[in-house]
């Protein structure tokens, strides 16, 4: 059965020596059902607007069968939260994700898988690990944001089922590791009419671009 172990948002921002000079990714378990609308959990907030957030990445899924590779490989506990995910989840293959798949949690939310997270300076800072952005992407296990198609209560324990995927087939784990122009071209054939996310169309279009540029003859 596939479930949501814990439910994280922010517990306070923390300094950072990035650009913004604060972070939000200090997320921690909370008791309880909280209220999940179109621009994430209700009392979350990200201090990096321009790169974080918004209605395409309103929540931050990370499985917990992810998490354990990383723990035996840091020798070291991976809690809910640390990696500044809002849903840990259990029984789910998050990275193997479509996009585009519609997940149902709990009786009432529903959620639209969209784009994996790409790993950053201030996730590097906060995990103080040598080469952090580097062994966390050659792992391939970069979880995946999600947009609100629905909005509802969410809380630990709370089943997850998939109700809608794509049969393009185009999963997180390869929009992460650079899908090719054909599979892009899977996902917006597939579409047809449907709107997309503007940020996995924005990743597609990016792939077509580099398909363009191959076949462009040289002056």
């Amino acid at each position: 059965m596939s479930l949501v172990t814990a439910v994280c948002r922010v517990d306070r921002l923390l300094p950072d020596r990035g650009t913004i000079g604060v972070t939000a990714i200090d997320k921690r378990p909370v008791d309880g059902p909280v209220r999940v609308r179109p621009l994430g959990l209700h009392a979350d907030v990200q201090a990096d607007r321009k790169h974080h957030g918004g209605e395409d990445q309103a929540v931050y899924a990370y499985a917990d069968e992810d998490a354990a590779v990383f723990a035996a490989m840091l020798d070291r506990p991976i809690a809910p939260g640390l990696f500044g995910e809002n849903l840990r989840t259990s029984g789910i293959d998050v990275t193997g994700a479509v996009t585009g798949e519609r997940w149902r949690v709990g009786d009432t939310l529903v959620l639209e898988v969209t784009i994996p997270r790409i790993p950053c300076g201030t996730f590097a800072r906060r995990m103080d690990v040598d080469k952090w952005v580097k062994r966390f992407a050659a792992e391939g296990r970069p979880g995946a944001y999600l947009r609100v198609v629905k909005s509802g209560p969410v809380a630990a324990g709370d089943p997850v089922v998939v109700v809608d995927r794509p049969e393009h087939g185009v999963t997180i784990g390869e929009l992460f590791s650079g899908v090719t122009p054909e599979r892009a071209q899977a996902v917006l054939d597939e579409a047809d009419g449907r709107a997309l996310a503007p940020k996995v169309l924005r990743e597609v279009t990016k792939a077509l671009a580099r398909r363009s540029a191959d076949v462009t003859p040289a002056g």
